[in-house]
């Protein structure tokens, strides 16, 4: 029997089916308590909960960390790898969701939804107007920039083929296939800037990509475009985003992620022209579900002796 710590709420079955499998398990909503990781055995994590070396150093009988979400860019898989705890993650599931939030984003800007629901709850319906304040732009037949064409990518871009829309792409790696399949076309990341009407980013975080949009990745972008942020914070430089954001150097932006989580920009909460939610992009019940499963799934194999599905790799020495 081990002892399994939870540190976010959990969904009540997926406790049990720990339980049933003979294992000790402690749900701590608000954090890990001081001593709690001494004696376990496993630990399940939110994106929000940094394992580090100091972590690692008070969990001397851990055996494996299980994410709740595909980035592992809180853990220090280094340091894992050196104290032979196994890391998973919980991709695939999340696609879909995560895609979904990204264009719910992106029509939100470009037809300034949140400003018009605002000001309807405020003042009342004004009357049908043909020239209303809350002017948007198109959508449909323009064209979209994915900067990071894995499953979230693509995902991206199928919907964006539903719109008609021509798509481009920036990757590391060609995508023959996908690139036949949804019509879109691989580019370097500077042409992508200058020829999205709109610009969604699906990147990891790694040290390549971190603040990878900063002032000059904005000023190549059209004054027009709507930039959408639904990989990581960092990945954007967030002061030189609000600057641009500003003087209108782009029309807008969509936010899921944030620099410095949870602390948000406090220029980006006065702009008019950006619409922000707080890391939900695969908050929805089912896909949550299914990425706790994972994350049990991952905890169950390596108690049981045996390699966990979706084991992250350890860096390269």
């Amino acid at each position: 029997m081990a002892r399994i710590l939870i540190a976010t709420a959990m969904f009540p079955e997926v406790v049990e089916r720990l339980r049933t499998a003979g294992h000790t398990v402690e749900v701590h909503e608000g954090g890990l308590p001081p001593g709690a990781l001494s004696d376990a055995e496993a630990l399940i994590v939110p994106l929000s909960l940094k394992v580090g070396v100091e972590l690692l150093a008070r969990a001397p009988r851990l055996r494996v960390v299980a994410n709740l979400g595909v980035g592992v860019d809180n853990i220090d898989l280094r340091a894992a790898a050196e104290r032979g705890v196994a890391v998973a993650n919980t991709p695939d599931v999340l696609t879909e969701a995560t895609a979904d939030l990204g264009w719910a984003l992106l029509l939100a800007v470009a037809r300034r939804i949140v400003a018009a629901d605002r000001d309807l709850r405020r003042a009342g319906f004004p009357g049908w107007t043909f020239l209303p304040p809350h002017l948007g732009v198109d959508v449909a037949g323009k064209t979209l920039g994915i900067v990071g064409f894995g499953r979230i990518g693509q995902a991206v871009a199928r919907r964006g083929k539903g719109f008609g829309m021509q798509i481009l792409h920036t990757s590391r790696t060609p995508k023959p296939d996908a690139e036949r399949a949804l019509g879109a076309r691989r580019v370097p990341l500077d042409a992508l800037l200058s020829a999205s009407d709109f610009v969604v980013l699906c990147v990891p975080l790694t040290p390549e990509t971190r603040h990878m949009i900063g002032e000059r990745e904005l000023g190549l972008m059209k004054r027009s475009a709507i930039l959408v942020n639904i990989a990581r914070g960092p990945v954007v430089d967030e002061g030189a985003l609000v600057q641009a954001l500003r003087e209108g150097r782009i029309r807008g932006a969509g936010l899921d992620v944030f620099e410095e989580e949870p602390k948000v920009h406090p220029g980006l909460l006065e702009l008019p022209n950006v619409v922000l939610t707080p890391h939900i992009g695969s908050a929805t019940e089912e896909t949550r579900r299914r990425m706790a499963d994972l994350a049990a799934d991952a905890v169950l194999a390596v108690l049981a002796g045996r390699t966990p599905p979706n084991l992250v790799p350890p860096p390269r020495p």
